[in-house]
């Protein structure tokens, strides 16, 4: 999760559902509740400790973090994304692929409503991605709501929380507040990711609860979407912010020639296939 949150496009959710964590994450998220917050305030702080799954979040949490470490100093993804973005975005296109084809086989019957639930998917992840950025406030209320939205856009599987800023033109502008440590941006929008956070977690657990299957089937269509995103042969426009080169778009295109980097992103595309395939076989031996 920590390496895909590195990778603009990629959604970290689409990691959890790849790794078969998805749903101890939104469960996880959720043990934050009132009665929680109520015990916090009575200094109950045995119901503090125990009520929230942090045998779960630390260890996540934790793993997540070294990612970040990892896949920025030692193994570069954000400079191996602009050296090398064939190679990259292949292994991730490679992934998303195998999680779309592994969550359709586990769905043994189709009726039509499900293929309606799929289509509406798919037609809403790529009006998303497709939206054109627009000019929008620099206002603290307006900072609240994007880091809601985005944060709810990086626990939604398909859809990446960097993508969303940069759709609300609020990625910049944001990451430069962050860098300042600029409390007039840092405070509304830190509140904003807490409040998407608990809110969309518990919408998306009651839609999981009540409509499993045509639930998972529009995931899997915004995963289907997200492929339009991470295809590994794109256009790519940068943006000098900083001292410091950000995508802020790309276009899709055909390889016109079939050159070495080309061929690697084929290979590592299907490495990415193999390993999610191998990962859910793994997950379903040990739950048998």
């Amino acid at each position: 999760m920590g390496a895909a949150d590195v990778v603009p496009g990629v959604s970290g959710g689409t990691m959890a559902l790849i790794l078969g964590i998805y749903y101890r994450l939104i469960n996880a998220i959720k043990s934050f509740d009132l009665y929680w917050l109520k015990s916090l305030l009575r200094l109950d702080f045995r119901t503090v400790i125990g009520r929230p799954h942090f045998n779960f979040l630390v260890p996540l949490g934790i793993g997540i973090f070294i990612a970040l470490i990892f896949f920025t100093r030692v193994v570069p993804l954000p400079v191996l994304i602009k050296t090398h973005p064939e190679q990259v975005y292949g292994l991730f296109f490679g992934l998303i692929s195998g999680s779309i084809v592994v969550l359709i086989y586990e769905i043994k019957q189709f009726h039509f409503r499900d293929i309606l639930s799929l289509l509406l998917g798919v037609i809403a992840g790529l009006y998303v991605f497709n939206l054109v950025p627009a000019t929008t406030p620099d206002t603290p209320w307006f900072i609240f709501i994007s880091g809601a939205i985005a944060i709810c856009a990086m626990i939604l599987p398909g859809i990446s929380g960097s993508f969303i800023l940069l759709m609300l033109k609020k990625y910049a502008y944001i990451l430069n507040g962050i860098g300042h440590f600029d409390p007039g941006i840092i405070i509304p929008f830190g509140l904003g990711v807490i409040t998407g956070l608990v809110l969309f977690s518990r919408f998306l657990s009651w839609l999981l609860e009540r409509f499993y299957k045509l639930t998972l089937l529009f995931i899997i269509g915004l995963l289907i979407a997200s492929l339009w995103v991470i295809w590994p042969f794109q256009e790519r426009t940068y943006k000098l912010m900083r001292g410091k080169e950000y995508l802020i778009d790309s276009t899709p295109v055909f390889p016109e020639t079939v050159s070495g980097d080309v061929i690697t992103a084929l290979v590592l595309g299907t490495a990415g296939i193999a390993l999610v395939i191998v990962i859910n076989w793994y997950i379903q031996r040990g739950d048998s």
